[in-house]
Order: C-alpha cells, then structure tokens, then sequence
C-alpha cells in the first residue's frame, strides 16, 4: 500500500493570510485583483504589447489578499495573445517601480489557457517534469480587473535570475532564452536549434536572447562543441540533464518545444561548474496538442502515441538531439531515462490519478470562467477524449500548421503512448540491474562504493563533493582490487576521494541496448556518501536563515534561527554539543550546559551579536545560502553530529524536516520555531476526492464531495483527538461550523474505493 505524507505546519505566534497559502500551493487557486485607474486599460495594454513599450502601471495589484501598489503589468504571449481577444496572458512584474514581492517571486507569469481545452496540459507536465529536472511550480489563478473576472489562469513559476539563483545556486552568469525575440511561427526561419553558424554573435540575434550581461561567447562555444568535437561536451553541458530533457519532451509529445518544429522553449543557464543547464518551459502544448515535428506534421492521435522515440536522432537540424544520440552510450542512458518516465507516470495510471485530481479541484472555476476561450464541454471531455478546438490563426498550435485545431484527449493519447513505447524493442530489450548498494569510508578522505549489477558490460559512477560541482564519471571494476571484493563475483567497486561532509554519487550499468542508472532519477536525484542526517538522538529539526517577523527574541529583535530537538527518549546534556556554520571552525559556539528533556525544542539565535546570553550564536544564517552542522565535542574531538547544506532561502519561510526527525527536509510557509512539526502519517492519501473552501477557516468551513461516490469524513485535530465524523454524498457539500478559530483539523475521508486527507488550516 503506497504511502504519503501529509503535513501540517503549526502556527505560532501571529501569521498573516499570505503565509498560509504558497503562490504555486497546488492545493490552492490563487486569487489576482489588478486594479487601474484608467478606464481604457486594456487599449492601453495592446498599444503597449504592440510596440513593445514593456509594462503599465497598475494602480494595485492584490495576490490572495494581499495588496502591492504600483505595478508593472502587461500582455505577454506570441499566438496565445490577441488584440480583440478579452482573456489575454499578463505577466505581472511587482519591483518594477517598487521594491515588492511576495514571498520572494517579483514576476509572475499567468496563461490563459487558450491552446488547452483540458486546462491540465501545463500545470500537470510541470508535475512531472520536476520529477527528473529543475523545472516551474505551476498552480491556477483566477484574474479580476477593476472588479470583473477574467477568468481562470495557469500561473507558472517565471524562469528568471531568481529561478535559476534558487535551484542552480547563482543568478550572475551566462543565461539564455532560447526563443526567438521576435515570436516563431511558419514563417520563422530563424530557430534557436543550436546549429553552429560561426563565430559572430550577430548571426544569433534572431533566435536567442540573452538574459544575462554577456554570454554569446559561451553559447557559440556550445554550438561550435556539439558540431565539431562532442567529445568534450560534458566540460560545457550538462549531458544528463539534456536528456533528460529530450525524454521528457518526447514522452509527452511535447513538440512546441526543441524537439519540435520551432525547436523552442527552453532556458540554458551556465551553473558554476560551467556547464550549460536546460530548463524547459511554456508545456500549454504539451500532450500532443501541438502537432509539428520539423519534418512531419502528426495530423492524428495514433500517429502522435506512435511517434517515435528517436525522433531527429540523424536530422542535423536537431543537433542536442542528433550529436547526443549518435553516442552510443549518451542513446543508451536516453533510453533508460524514457523508460523511467514511462513507467512511473504513465504504465502505472499515476499521470491520470493526478490528472483526475487536478480536474476535479478546478471544475467550478472553469465552469464559471466568463472568457474561457474554450467550451466547458471541451473541458469536461478533453482530459479523455479527443476535441477540435482552439483560435485560428497561424502561430504554434493555432489553426495554421503549427498544430491544427485537434486537442488530444490526454488519456487517449497517453495510454497507447505508453503501450507503444514500452513495446518497442529498445525497451523490452533486457536492461541491466543494480542492487545492494554500499558507500563506506574506508578513512577520513577516501570511499569506496560497491554494487551488484548484472547484464551490463560496463559499470560508471559518477561523483561530486558539492551541489555546485559537476558530476565526474569513473569506471567501477569487477577485479577484486577496487573494493569489490571477488573478481568477477558481480560485485563492482571504485574508490572515491571524498572532500566534503556528504559526497553525492549516483551508479549508471551500461547494457548492450539499453542502460540502467541508480537511482533511476539520477543526477537530478543522488545517493550520499559520508555523513548521513540522524533520525534519532540530538538533531538540527528546523532553520530560518530570513526571520522578518515570525518570531522575536526576548530582546524583541527578529533574528535567525536553529531550532534543535532530542529525538530520543532520555535527557541530553547540550553543554558537550556545539553549533557552527563553518566546518573548519566547529567550535565557533558552545551550546549551553543544560539538559534538554526527551522530544523537547529548544531555539538558539544567529544573531552575530554580543548578547549576554547563552542562546545567541556568534554567527548569522546566509539567506542565500550556506551550511549549518552540530558537532558532540565532550573532549575535543568535535565529531559531527547533524549537517544540513541549504540554498537559497525565502524570509519568514523555514526549512525543516519533513516531520520531527524525518530524514527529509522541505519548506514551511508557516514556521514552527520551538514547536513540533507536525506530521501525520495517512495511508492511501491519493486521490483527492474533496474540495474544502475556505482554507483557511475562520471558524467555518464547507466541504464538497467531488468523487463519485459516498465518503464518510473524520476530522482530528493536531493530538490525534477526534471532533466528528460525518457522511458527504457523492456531489453534495457540508458546511462544518463553530469550528474554533485558532483550530486545525485532519480531515480524513474514505469511500469503497478512494481515500485520502486533506489539512484544514486556520487564519488567526
């Protein structure tokens, strides 16, 4: 039986309602009021979008409640905008004459769904996307302008320096948008296709356009790497990274993208390691409903759920396709990476669970969405059944030859998708195993890792000390001189040099057809070698490297935090423990000589001043990031005892384990400074079969019954003590009252054939 974890963050002291809801919070549709004091706004809107004069001035813009005054707005898109059209994209930009954000996004990027009568395609390509890659948070927005309603939105995480400076680890270096300035359509005939065309950046100018300060050198470098010595491809690209990319795509016959006719769509940004990374983006077209392969145009449902999966494998045109591909193993490690897309989203029917979900959750918005630039039948039909629908017009997926007008439904597509794939020779080709992993320190700067493996004719594992380094592939032996034990007993080793407290690795097995990689998310996901986080004893629970305003010190100031927990079932004595957020210093702070009781909190401030007070830490957090470690040091060994490395940080959001003690870390929007975590553990919690407005409550709340079936709820507060249970019919909806208003519930739910949970938050 699968199991998920739910988790509901307690909220301490006082915590406004921007707190309670993420800005891509899937669970949530976000609410955008823009206001103008013009009446001719929208006039005002084409005029600018037409002659590129950038944005408006909004009078306010409010994002679930919240109000900004002052800011840039316009119409964004290429054929998904339209001047006589009353649903247009916006891009909404809040820094652009004040220095706003919410909850540290600046630009936020809304579609109007006009090529996707399902309104699933972006939000749930994103989902699985993020699986294997950086990719958008995307949720729904409903839009209102000087009072009147849009329309329902798909709001996607904007790629920009923030983007890339949260999940690749810096923001100043070479950042390419891979589209053309001027928009593709059939009648581009500039593509940003990476084909190698010289060395004047002049000759680039009309397919790229470069985000960054500088960088054509760079990217020209790329090209000129792919074409004439690929060889070396991997000093400049993130190989694994691009095919995954090109997996994705081809999964999910995501062609209004690089492996389609305008061979757009994408970001590459140059991390530290100096290797270009791709970010995909725009998925509005993804599940076939753009229909341009560059060679052919698939005019059906059969030929886009047989298209194949080596397409532009020897079309020149394509070169991150075709000089990726003609490597023999790079098309092996391909392979392998569709395989794993296949079989985890769409073999096994979970694309469709969420799918359902996603369906259901936004049904009523979409039903009531004035403008929506498809019909609500389209709607209902599309996420199974194929529909002729979308604008004319001669952009991609328009009524030109970009895509046609036919919107496949999603698991019409998708199902024979994976059938075809799957029964193709490449993939039932038998693939290497790997299994009984071990990483151990064989001395303070050396490891050695071992794995079973069979059916491969080579063995790799690549290695990186830091998540700004590279990953550096080596060759592991079965000779019984690398750690491995026996010579050719099946049991493969290599040394590594390990530089840091954690080494990351990850194991790729070569076959003759197709490879295997462990884990199967690799590189985007890694094993560790070295130090492991503790789920027991004395350990690092929660931090907060940006404290504006949840919690004060008794001095009244808004300091940074560590919050510490004893996860075991006696006393600890703190006095033998230290804290430092520098590992060649592990003394820098003495935690102080008192005892903390089992399962207790206990807070301690970076407020790098001279307090008298032996809970104040003579270091501040990085808010973009750095590394925090607790080291036992009764006699001056200084052993460590809990790390955590973090990245870029959001104010007033804290990271922490996923529940006390958990070895898996995630963000919270609504801290628990000195407080438990709060986890519940639920089985079966998929699919969401109920919608609950408003979350949070105020001290009421309803309850819809989206399935098709009877469900009985049960809800619990935080304690686990039960406060009611309750019977929804199929389609009915109950409203819960005299609920206190500082209270949050479990709501548990379970019918014959569904079950799941939902957390009810509270609005102080």
């Amino acid at each position: 039986m699968r199991k998920y974890l739910y988790f509901l963050a307690l909220l301490i002291g006082s915590f406004s309602s921007v707190n309670a809801q993420g800005l891509y919070d899937s669970t949530h549709i976000t609410n955008i009021q823009i206001t103008f004091a013009q009446s001719n706004w929208d006039y005002m809107l084409d005029t600018a979008k037409a002659g590129s004069e950038g944005y408006i001035m909004a009078q306010s813009v409010s994002i679930n409640g919240t109000l900004y005054d002052s800011v840039g707005v316009k119409y964004k898109g290429n054929s998904t905008y339209q001047p006589n059209q009353t649903k247009n994209p916006w891009h909404i930009e809040l820094d652009t004459y004040k220095n706003h954000d919410y909850q540290g996004f600046t630009d936020i990027k809304l579609s109007n769904v006009s090529k996707d009568p399902s309104f699933l395609r972006e939000v749930l390509s994103y989902d699985i996307a993020r699986q294997y890659m950086f990719a958008p948070k995307a949720n729904y927005a409903v839009v209102y302008v000087n009072g009147s309603q849009m329309g329902l939105y798909t709001s996607a995480e904007a790629i920009t320096k923030r983007f890339v400076d949260t999940y690749l680890g810096s923001k100043k270096r070479t950042f390419v948008k891979c589209n053309p300035p001027a928009g593709a359509g059939p009648g581009t005939t500039t593509y940003p296709d990476l084909v190698y065309d010289g060395n004047d950046s002049t000759d680039y100018y009309d397919s790229y356009e470069l985000k960054s300060d500088a960088g054509w050198a760079e990217l020209i470098h790329l090209m000129d790497t792919l074409k004439n010595n690929v060889s070396a491809i991997e000093d400049i690209l993130q190989v694994d990274q691009a095919l995954w990319m090109h997996a994705f795509n081809n999964a999910l016959v995501n062609l209004d993208s690089y492996s389609g006719g305008f061979k757009q769509n994408y970001y590459l940004y140059r991390t530290k390691s100096r290797q270009f990374y791709p970010i995909i983006w725009d998925l509005n077209e993804s599940f076939g409903k753009f229909s341009m392969t560059g060679t052919i145009n698939l005019s059906n449902t059969t030929s886009k759920a047989q298209m194949t999966h080596l397409l532009h494998a020897n079309d020149a045109g394509w070169p991150l396709i075709q000089k990726l591909l003609n490597v023999p193993m790079y098309k092996r490690m391909y392979l392998a990476h569709l395989k794993t897309i296949m079989e985890e989203n769409f073999s096994d029917g979970s694309y469709y669970t969420k799918a359902q979900y996603y369906h259901n959750f936004i049904d009523s918005a979409v039903n009531s969405d004035p403008n929506k630039l498809t019909t609500y039948a389209q709607f209902q039909s599309n996420i199974t059944t194929d529909v002729s629908s979308g604008p004319g017009g001669g952009g991609p997926g328009g009524g030109g030859p970009g895509g046609g007008n036919s919107a496949p439904g999603i698991s019409a597509l998708m199902n024979a998708r994976s059938t075809y794939i799957l029964g193709l020779s490449d993939f039932t080709a038998t693939q290497p195993e790997i299994s009984n992993i071990t990483a151990t320190m064989s001395s303070s700067t050396t490891g050695t890792i071992t794995a079973s493996v069979l059916n491969a004719n080579a063995v790799y594992v690549s290695t990186r000390n830091d998540v700004e380094e590279r990953f550096n592939r080596q060759q592991m032996y079965d000779d019984g001189l690398h750690g491995d034990g026996a010579a050719n007993d099946g049991v493969y080793g290599a040394f590594t040099t390990v530089s840091s407290v954690q080494q990351h690795y990850y194991i790729y097995a070569d076959g003759t057809t197709i490879g295997k990689f462990s884990p199967e998310r690799a590189g985007h996901e890694y094993h560790v070698l070295g130090f492991q986080n503790p789920t027991s004893g004395l350990v690092i629970n929660e931090i907060m490297a940006s404290n504006n305003g949840t919690i004060a010190a008794t001095d009244g100031e808004y300091y940074d935090w560590v919050e510490l927990y004893n996860a075991s079932s006696d006393p600890i004595y703190l006095g033998d423990y230290g804290l430092t957020d520098d590992l060649g210093n592990p003394t820098k702070f003495s935690l102080p000589a008192v005892s903390l009781p089992a399962g207790d909190f206990v807070l301690f401030w970076a407020s790098d001043e001279a307090v008298v007070d032996p809970y104040h830490m003579p270091f501040k957090l990085a808010k973009s990031g750095e590394e925090v470690a607790l080291f036992y040091d009764p006699n001056g060994t200084a052993d460590t005892v809990d790390y955590i490395s973090y990245g870029p940080q959001t104010t007033d959001v804290s990271y922490g384990r996923s529940y006390d003690a958990s070895p898996n870390w995630v963000l919270f929007s609504m801290p628990t400074p000195d407080a438990s975590n709060g986890a519940l553990e639920l089985e079966e919690l998929e699919p969401i079969q109920l919608s609950v407005y408003p979350n949070p409550h105020r001290g009421s709340f309803e309850v819809k019954n989206t399935s098709t079936e009877s469900l009985i709820l049960t809800g619990y507060d935080l304690r686990g003590a039960l406060l009611f249970t309750e019977r929804i019919e199929a389609g009915a909806t109950h409203r819960f009252k005299h609920i206190k208003n500082r209270q949050q519930i479990i709501l548990h739910y379970s019918g014959k054939s569904s079950g799941g949970a939902i957390r009810v938050l509270s609005v102080l």
